[in-house]
């Protein structure tokens, strides 16, 4: 049994910049990441078969371990939408096995995504969808972060 992680929100600033946001990694690595963790370094190639790798890092607090996941985009519609797979990777993006970083088995090896942005005036309405999420604890834990991430994206937007 799975489930959609579906994540709504309003964002005060217009489409161009939040689709910049979501598509440069110089905007990325200020946002990426739940509360508290940092985003060293980010890749994206924005074409349709083109590759992004995302680096977390942990609070010190927590480890201060970094993890990585990289996805393959499969459909891209400027400032309207964006379609990804995301896996657990390997610094270069790379698949690995979830459970070799500590991951329940049930943590899925692949979850496809799709964000669409949609301009209210001089507001960006984003829907997040991490699509067939196994009925896990960690479904949670994702939900939970992107919330927190836009926070963060909103914060960064706002300065």
């Amino acid at each position: 049994m799975t489930e959609d992680v579906v994540i709504k929100r309003i964002i005060n600033a217009p489409i161009a910049l939040v689709w910049d946001a979501w598509t440069k990694p110089e905007h990325l690595v200020k946002w990426w990441g739940p509360q508290y963790y940092t985003s060293p370094s980010c890749e994206v190639d924005l074409a349709v078969g083109g590759k992004f790798i995302f680096a977390m890092q942990a609070p010190e607090a927590m480890g201060g371990q970094v993890s990585y996941s990289s996805g393959t985009y499969s459909r891209i519609v400027p400032q309207e939408l964006l379609e990804f797979t995301m896996i657990m990777s390997d610094a270069e993006g790379n698949a690995i096995d979830p459970t070799t970083i500590g991951l329940p088995p049930e943590f899925p090896k692949e979850v496809p995504h799709s964000i669409s942005f949609k301009a209210i005036g001089d507001l960006t309405e984003i829907t997040i969808t991490e699509r067939e999420w196994p009925m896990i604890q960690m479904r949670v834990f994702s939900y939970a972060g992107m919330q927190q991430s836009m926070d963060k994206l909103a914060e960064v937007l706002a300065q």
